[in-house]
């Protein structure tokens, strides 16, 4: 398969940028053979949508259910690791001179891998599957989760007794306010606006893109295949970030390296 082609004037936006936000979807994730939502739908799960495991109403009705999954998809995460896009959005931050703290990566993923690939300013939409919170009072857990099925009673808040529950934004629960109103700013703000990974259809998140369009930065989509934000897009390469990425980052040459 030819390369997809990096134009030189995408090059030149992303070396003079002052200001550059990062959106993350499940493709990137994708690429560390982690299985996106709905195809965790898989085995002995087959049976279940995942509206029947990711809801506040699921929990109350059946929270062994519910964690039994949650734990099943942290071993699948626990064996991956970052690839190639992750490594290479983490490098485009430690290494951009002009840039100081203005690199934001805004994430819809939950598998902490990011983080694991040394990005530093991340905004996490949707939680962090490996954390837990109060399902009555919402406060983090800060202490070690060991529960497994067959150890009895699932964990509950030090603060308030409540049921622990995994700290991820579950279907008919809003995205934490202060991680959107921060990744609004983040887009209103940036010179470059990357999308990867994405299907650019989950909102509010779908939104931010347009938000850096109307702000006059370049939009630059990196995805698998088309999205609704693709005719919109300053320039759009269809390829695996993990492909795309590292060949982005050899192409720059920022000012004083």
């Amino acid at each position: 398969m030819t390369a997809p082609i990096i134009a030189n004037k995408l090059i030149d936006q992303v070396n003079s940028a002052k200001a550059i936000t990062v959106l993350t979807g499940a493709g990137i994730s994708a690429e560390s053979w982690i299985p996106t939502f709905r195809e965790a739908q898989t085995g002995l799960w087959a049976r279940y949508n995942p509206e029947e495991l990711a809801t506040p109403q699921a929990f109350q009705a059946n929270p062994k259910l519910v964690w039994e999954w949650y734990l099943w998809r942290r071993g699948l995460i626990a064996e991956a690791a970052p690839n190639p896009g992750h490594i290479a959005l983490a490098e485009l931050e430690a290494r951009h001179p002009q840039l100081g703290s203005r690199f934001t990566l805004i994430t819809q993923n939950v598998d902490g891998l990011h983080q694991q690939a040394g990005s530093k300013n991340i905004i996490k939409l949707h939680g962090n599957i490996n954390r837990e919170k109060c399902f009555d009072c919402d406060r983090p857990n800060p202490k070690s989760f060991d529960w497994q099925p067959t150890t009895g009673e699932i964990p509950r808040c030090e603060h308030c007794g409540g049921l622990l529950r995994p700290d991820v934004v579950w279907f008919g629960e809003g995205l934490p306010p202060t991680a959107i109103q921060t990744a609004w700013e983040a887009a209103e703000n940036c010179n470059v606006f990357f999308s990867i990974g994405t299907s650019a259809l989950v909102q509010p998140a779908a939104s931010l893109p347009m938000v850096a369009l109307q702000n006059e930065a370049i939009v630059i989509e990196i995805n698998s295949a088309q999205t609704p934000l693709t005719n919109y897009a300053t320039f759009s390469i269809q390829g695996a970030a993990g492909e795309v990425l590292p060949r982005l980052l050899t192409k720059l040459k920022f000012p004083g390296k």
